[in-house]
């Protein structure tokens, strides 16, 4: 069986305080001729006419599912907003 590597793709994003934080902005995978395919949800805005874009091999983290990571790492949301429901698309009537 073909072990296919998945990649996510980033970009940096400034912050007003001039520091910068990287955003998912799409996924990466290979080919069976080792080229890669790079499938973007989203356009990141370019910075003096360039744009920049990172693939990175997915870690363990990144393949944990959602719910490890939320139980895992404390939302600030959470706290600002004790009480409060928020919906998940299982939630959804649709």
């Amino acid at each position: 069986m073909l072990n296919k590597r998945m990649y996510k793709v980033i970009s940096p994003i400034e912050r007003k305080d001039g520091g910068k934080f990287w955003m998912r902005v799409g996924s990466a995978f290979t080919n069976k001729d080792d080229s890669i395919n790079v499938y973007l949800d989203a356009v990141p805005a370019s910075v003096n006419g360039q744009v920049t874009l990172q693939v990175r091999e997915l870690t363990e983290e990144d393949l944990r599912p959602r719910a490890d990571k939320r139980a895992s790492s404390p939302s600030p949301y959470a706290a600002n907003h004790a009480g409060a429901t928020v919906s998940t698309a299982q939630d959804l009537p649709f």
